[in-house]
């Protein structure tokens, strides 16, 4: 007859070997199949960029900037910080300026986009990216294509009647002032430093208009 000290030895020298069985098949089942990486989620939108009716199928997370350059190869508008900071992604959605990196395509369904190569061509250029040219607006040029995008919106801003931080009188309609374009463009950032020909190519335009 066995004690109870080898009695006990046994119990937990089957326990231990239970629990070691149980880990190794585990682990060998873990080995032969391994965990399927969630597929990203997708969903479909629809567009109007430059005039021309665009479909994609859009992992949701992506942004209208990568949506733009990545899907669409319009490589005009440009990734700058990706923060919504310097406004080198600056697009028309609608009439109205935004950050193309702050905002999701898929929020973009049946809206009306326009970027850089919208406004104009080489042989057909806006009458602002004429202007850009003509007061040499700026010099390494990676900013310039948020920078016309935005000026544009400025100046339809400003003739639709709406305040800035920089209008004096909101009883009144904002006038073009060289304060109200630096007010509105504080948000397009030039580390070439070419803001005051960018004013000056805004100014021009505007008299034009006028």
């Amino acid at each position: 007859m066995k004690s109870p000290v080898d009695t006990e030895i046994s119990r937990r020298g089957i326990l231990v070997g239970g629990v070691a069985t149980a880990a190794l098949t585990v682990s060998t089942a873990d080995a032969q199949t391994p965990p399927t990486p969630a597929q990203p989620a997708t969903m479909k939108v629809s567009f109007d960029v430059n005039g021309k009716r665009r479909n994609l199928e859009l992992d949701t997370r992506t942004t209208l900037l990568d949506a733009l350059r990545e899907h669409l190869h319009l490589t005009g508008t440009k990734k700058g910080c990706d923060h919504g900071q310097c406004g080198a992604c600056t697009v028309m959605v609608d009439g109205q300026r935004i950050n193309s990196c702050l905002s999701l395509a898929v929020m973009h369904q049946g809206d009306r986009i326009t970027t850089i190569e919208g406004l104009g061509q080489p042989d057909r250029l806006h009458p602002m990216q004429a202007a850009f040219v003509k007061h040499d607006g700026y010099q390494c040029g990676y900013c310039t294509p948020g920078q016309i995008c935005s000026a544009v919106a400025v100046l339809d801003e400003i003739k639709a009647g709406i305040p800035s931080h920089a209008t004096g009188d909101f009883t009144t309609r904002p006038a073009i002032t060289n304060e109200e374009i630096r007010e509105r463009m504080s948000g397009n950032i030039c580390r070439c430093g070419a803001y005051s020909n960018i004013v000056d190519a805004i100014n021009d335009v505007a008299g034009v208009r006028a």
